[in-house]
This record gives structure tokens, C-alpha cells and sequence, in this order.
């Protein structure tokens, strides 16, 4: 393996993981249980997760508000940021990152629920923040600690122990880490060519580990067909093919990637493989590719480099366009997607850039209102937009550089949509909180 193999991989495992549970409510969940460990490691022997006094105070950003305010949070039956954090303290363990819930249990989802009940919990907005920010603070038995996760869902850069602080914003030395760790939109010097490239050449032993997203992404999606999660887009897809959708495998891909969303967005105990800290997008870049192997037969290795490819597209578009902002991040995560499927089909690097300019020619500006169980909606109509582009690519069809925000130059063409996605979008980000807040 060379060194530029290594740092890819290395980007790979980082924005490519197991996520329990929509990433925002799990956001403050990791910091409520950051926080509550710290009180635990500072003053060992005091139950403080069990205490009558325990108080839990969050701020967090506007996206992370919009994010958390609808969506199903993992095994309680119900909704927003409030029963995510007193979750978070209960039960939560800080060492398992994004999957900080794992040890649910009846008695931890009984505890915070009264919690949540006796007012214990607050969640406020804190004003000129990062997109991306989070600080939860516990109070119990006379002490108080508290943790800060900035720019990345699992990503603590301060804590706090009875107003001591420790801060541990720094920048990396990796070549494929962020430029800067503090900007919203992070560079990781890829390009649409040297993905293509490292699909090709680098030993599939290297890359064996992506074939966890079909193992994950694959039983979120089975149970979502077998269950009756949110609004049962999958579900509902997949019983009218005689009707409506035609038996074929635009309807299969779109159900069962939908039907994976509509698990996880409804608060199936299943953890999600994520891309660039969000399960949707995971779910989304994957599960085409995914349905797409289980129709043809594709031998383990081609379905790893198609997978390794659509990650990599999504990382690297995700990395222009900021983590949360008003774009919906099926558009990167079915764009991620539309690529791996070109070359399982044989397409290589002119293709898979068709590929790219096709879906950014199509549904660039669908906004995000929000994660709820409706995203599966979205879901499914990214990916047929995926398909759709994916099929004109490999016939030679692109959309022209002379229209919208399409440019010769594909890496020019990303860079467009980053500037909508971003600074093109603010106003709608903001106002699309303020409805939502409003309402």
C-alpha cells in the first residue's frame, strides 16, 4: 500500500462509520455523555447519572435544531433533542462515538424519559455558532461539567469540569485531513480523477472493510420493509410494483434504499452506515449500489470498489458543500451513487464525470427542511435521479457545459454546487429554521 492509499483509506474510516440514530439528536447525545463522564472520572464514586438533582443544559446551533426537532430518536417512540440528551446522559457512552446509544436498555429509556417529563432538560439556540455545534452541560450533587462538539458530529473540542476548561481544537498533519478543522467546508485535496484511479488500482484486501455498509445499510433496509416505520415509502414502493412502479430494478434500488430511511428516521434500534457524519447519506450512496449487486450476482470485490467509489465522490462533494446546510444531502450521497453504478456497468472516468454533471444538472436545490421520517421521500427520489443519470452517462449523454452551473471542468462543476449548497443557500437555511421554529 503507498502512502496516498493510506491517508485515502484513512479519510475513508474516518467520514465512513456506524451511526445509531439521525447524527444531530446524536450529537448532543455524545456530549451529554461526554459530560456526565467527566463528572464521573473527576469525583469517582458518586452516582451522578441516577442523582435527583441532575440537570441538563444544551445549546446548539440552528442546523442541529432543524435536524433534531422532528426526527425518531432510537427505541423511545419519540421525537427531538431533549429525550436525545437526557438519553445521553443516562446511558450514554462517549467511547462509542456515533453509535453513543448502544447500550439503550428499558430502565436508561424509563429514566430519561422523566427526565424530559420533570423539565430537566433545556435546549436553547446559541447565536453566531458554528453550523455544526453542540454544548451540553450536566449539573448534579453540587458539580457541573460540560462538553462542546464543533464542525463534525462527533468531533468534542472543549470540555469542562466546575469551570476548569480544557480545549483541544487542533489541526491535523494528514494530507487528507481539513485544511482547517474550524471551517464549515473542509478540503481534503481530492479530485473526481485520482477517486477514480484508487478505485482501480488499490488491492481489494485494503478495502474489504467497506463491504460493512451492505452488512448494516442492508438489515436497516430489510427491517424497513418487514416493519411499519414512518411513513413506509419503501414499504408502499415495493407492494404497487404490479400498479405503478413497474417490477424492475429502479423500483427495487429506490424501495430499499427508502425503505432504510424510513427505519432509521422513525428511530429503529439498528445502527446505519454513515458518509461524512449522516445515515440518510450513507444509506443513500450505498443502497443502490447495494440492490443493484443483489440483482446481478456482483462478485464481493467489484461490489467493494463501486462502494469505495460512491463514498469517496460523496466525501469529496460533501467536502465543498459544508456538513449541514439548506442543501438536502441526498443530492451528494445519490450523486455518490450514480457513480458506483456507472462503473459496476463499465463506465470509467469520462462516465462517471457525465455521471456527476447529469445530477447536478437535475436536482441541485432540493432543500433540507429538516430529518424526519419524510426524508425518505427525498431518498427515493434521489435515487432515481441516480439511475436516471447513471443510464444517460453510459450512453455518452451529459448535460452541456453552457447550461446552469455545469462547467467543462468537472472539479469546477463540484465546486458550483458547494457554492450553492453554501453560501448560495443561507437565506433559505435561515429561513426554513425560522418556519420551522415558528410553527
Amino acid at each position: 500500500m503507498t502512502s496516498r492509499e493510506s491517508e485515502i483509506i484513512g479519510l475513508i474510516h474516518r467520514e465512513v462509520k456506524p451511526a445509531l440514530g439521525c447524527t444531530e439528536p446524536v450529537a448532543v447525545a455524545l456530549a451529554a455523555a461526554k459530560a456526565v463522564e467527566l463528572l464521573e472520572d473527576s469525583f469517582p464514586g458518586t452516582d451522578f447519572r441516577n442523582d435527583k438533582s441532575l440537570d441538563i443544559d444544551v445549546r446548539v446551533s440552528g442546523n442541529i435544531l432543524k435536524n433534531g426537532m422532528g426526527v425518531g430518536i432510537p427505541g423511545t417512540g419519540m421525537i427531538g433533542l431533549r429525550i436525545a440528551a437526557a438519553l445521553g446522559t443516562v446511558c450514554g457512552r462517549a467511547s462509542y462515538g456515533l453509535e453513543v446509544l448502544k447500550d439503550l436498555s428499558d430502565d436508561g429509556v424509563r429514566a430519561a424519559k422523566e427526565l424530559v417529563t420533570g423539565n430537566k432538560v433545556r435546549i436553547d439556540i446559541e447565536k453566531n455558532s458554528p453550523k455544526l455545534y453542540v454544548k451540553a452541560s450536566v449539573t448534579a450533587c453540587g458539580h457541573s461539567a460540560g462538553a462542546i462538539i464543533e464542525n463534525m458530529h462527533d468531533r468534542i473540542v472543549e470540555t469542562m469540569v466546575d469551570g476548569d476548561v480544557n480545549d483541544f481544537r487542533h489541526c491535523h498533519g494528514d494530507s487528507t485531513e481539513p485544511v482547517e478543522d474550524d471551517r464549515d467546508t473542509l478540503d481534503y485535496h481530492l479530485t473526481v480523477k485520482e477517486i477514480c484511479e484508487f478505485t482501480d488500482t488499490v488491492a481489494f484486501d485494503d478495502i474489504k472493510f467497506i463491504l460493512d455498509d451492505r452488512k448494516l445499510n442492508l438489515a436497516l433496509a430489510e427491517e424497513g420493509l418487514k416493519g411499519d416505520y414512518g411513513l413506509k415509502v419503501g414499504k408502499t414502493i415495493l407492494s404497487n410494483t404490479e400498479e405503478v412502479f413497474g417490477n424492475d430494478f429502479l423500483t427495487y434500488a429506490m424501495a430499499m434504499t427508502a425503505a432504510a430511511s424510513d427505519a432509521r428516521m422513525a428511530g429503529c434500534t439498528l445502527p446505519a452506515m454513515s458518509n461524512s457524519g449522516s445515515g440518510n447519506q450513507g444509506i443513500t450512496v450505498s443502497m443502490p449500489i447495494i440492490a443493484y449487486a443483489l440483482k446481478h450476482g456482483t462478485p464481493d470485490e467489484n461490489l467493494a470498489r463501486a462502494l469505495i467509489l460512491s463514498n469517496l465522490i460523496a466525501i469529496h462533494i460533501k467536502g465543498y458543500l459544508g456538513r449541514l446546510s439548506a442543501l438536502c444531502g441526498c443530492v451528494v450521497a445519490s450523486t455518490g451513487s450514480s457513480c458506483g453504478l456507472v462503473w459496476l456497468k463499465g463506465g470509467r472516468y469520462n462516465e462517471i464525470c457525465a455521471a456527476i454533471k447529469n445530477m447536478t444538472g437535475n436536482i441541485t436545490g432540493m432543500v433540507c427542511d429538516g430529518a424526519k421520517v419524510g426524508c425518505a421521500m427525498k431518498v427515493a427520489s434521489g435515487v432515481s435521479s441516480s439511475i436516471q443519470s447513471a443510464v444517460l452517462a453510459l450512453k455518452g449523454i451529459c448535460v452541456c457545459e453552457t447550461d446552469g452551473i455545469i462547467d467543462r471542468d468537472i472539479e469546477k462543476t463540484i465546486s458550483n454546487l458547494g457554492s450553492i449548497g453554501s453560501s448560495g443557500m443561507e437565506m433559505a437555511d435561515s429561513l426554513i429554521q425560522k418556519i420551522m421554529v415558528c410553527k
